[in-house]
């Protein structure tokens, strides 16, 4: 019996794999997700900043306009108020941050009951935000809602949140904090369960408690929760639309538009069906997240730099 040498082997696309195969293998895995990744965000991207420089109706014949649609743009009062909006929901959204941590250290306890108190923190998680929207939505009513009716109690005048434009952007923001609240809470109930016990007595030891032992040895070890809760936080601000279009659809009169709405209005609605100006207005809001998401990679490999 001969035996065939390995240099026959290598020579054919079996052996080729052999040699590669722990270089080869992961890739082969990671191709599904690479090219549907590709299709439905890469490819859409490129399209849409192309469709941005034309002017078209969604049906008929595009027409090539070149920065018209973005020169329109700065001259666009909606399309300030939206922009303006999506600052505030960034600056307040940010605030979940910190109240998730707070909670996570409260139900981070050994007390009877404290299953049932993180069901609750955690059942706004759970529920659509159409939901939410509307629950919402009934707390505002002027007159019959709860918030009135707590106020009244202490002999405060009714107030009509989402019908006060000055008012109704930020009674939406609150009613967004109440389950990205949630999620920050989880977020950081999964990282205090992999604080270093042994650092925590060290730091004891020493004195420390209260505020410097959050400070200084608890959240320094959160961080890795801290990043992923900015990161979901962030995007979840700027693309904000579902509490927007159930709560006041963009109302009272167009003051709590943001750039998502905003574009749905333009490209989509029936007062719209303007691509390109919708396309136009989804690239501004693509360069806002990617300052965000190239800051948040830069950081990432700074600190796997720095390891």
């Amino acid at each position: 019996m001969t035996s065939v040498p390995d240099t026959e082997i290598d020579r054919g696309g079996r052996g080729w794999y052999k040699r590669n195969e722990i270089a080869v293998t992961p890739w082969l895995f990671l191709a599904p997700a690479v090219f549907f990744f590709a299709v439905y965000v890469i490819i859409p991207i490129f399209q849409s900043i192309n469709l941005s420089f034309y002017d078209w109706d969604g049906l008929g014949e595009a027409t090539f306009v070149g920065f018209d649609n973005y020169i329109e743009l700065a001259d666009d009062g909606a399309f300030e108020v939206s922009l303006w909006n999506n600052l505030k929901w960034l600056v307040f959204y940010l605030l979940a941050i910190p109240a998730g941590l707070f909670i996570a250290l409260f139900l981070n306890q050994t007390v009877a009951g404290i299953r049932l108190y993180k069901s609750l923190f955690f059942f706004p998680f759970v529920i659509s935000q159409v939901v939410v929207g509307l629950v919402f939505s009934w707390f505002y009513l002027p007159n019959e809602g709860l918030l009135n009716s707590v106020l009244g109690l202490v002999g405060i005048d009714p107030i009509n949140v989402l019908g006060d434009p000055t008012l109704a952007t930020y009674g939406i923001i609150a009613a967004g904090l109440w389950p990205q609240t949630a999620y920050c809470m989880i977020l950081y109930l999964t990282g205090l369960n992999a604080v270093d016990p042994e650092q925590v007595e060290a730091a004891r030891l020493d004195g420390a408690k209260g505020w410097k032992m959050l400070w200084y040895v608890i959240v320094p070890q959160l961080k890795p929760a801290t990043f992923i809760a900015f990161v979901v936080t962030i995007i979840g601000a700027l693309r904000s639309f579902d509490l927007i279009s159930i709560m006041t659809n963009g109302g009272p009169f167009g003051q709590t538009r943001v750039l998502s709405f905003y574009m749905f209005e333009k490209a989509l609605s029936e007062y719209g069906f303007r691509m390109g100006y919708g396309a136009a207005i989804a690239v501004v809001l693509f360069l806002i997240m990617l300052v965000f998401i190239a800051y948040f990679l830069w950081s990432m490999w700074s600190e796997e730099k720095g390891r």
